[in-house]
């Protein structure tokens, strides 16, 4: 679950030019070395759907990125089978690696926070 620190860390850290240029190289380095982008994927193909935040979230997605995650997922089961990667032109670019889910799958985790406070509102007569 992500939690509002994480999203105001990395906030604070792309308002900052100085804090930006010493953590963005390090950034890449680490999600080249996850080995996720050889095989096609966006980092947000990489979320456990078994979670039901995410479930939900994945219900909200448009046709077109419902798709092309389908596309991706079986596009590395077909090279993870080959026991190799995608050809290098084929890699998921860094450029196009946006988070297209975490916004959904926040806005799902602000409703159940807001759906808990109302259900356990007591109502007082005065």
């Amino acid at each position: 679950m992500v939690g509002p620190l994480s999203i105001s860390l990395a906030n604070y850290v792309k308002s900052s030019k100085t804090l930006s240029r010493w953590v963005k190289p390090i950034a890449n380095w680490y999600a080249n070395a996850a080995g996720y982008r050889k095989y096609g994927f966006k980092y947000d193909d990489l979320l456990v759907e078994e979670r039901p935040d995410v479930q939900r979230a994945l219900e909200r997605l448009t046709r077109r990125e419902k798709y092309d995650r389908a596309f991706r997922i079986k596009r590395a089961s077909q090279a993870s089978v080959l026991h190799k990667p995608l050809p290098k032109e084929l890699w998921m670019k860094p450029e196009e690696d946006a988070r297209y889910l975490l916004p959904h799958v926040v806005d799902v985790a602000k409703e159940d926070s807001e759906r808990k406070m109302w259900d356990h509102l007591e109502v007082k007569r005065v």
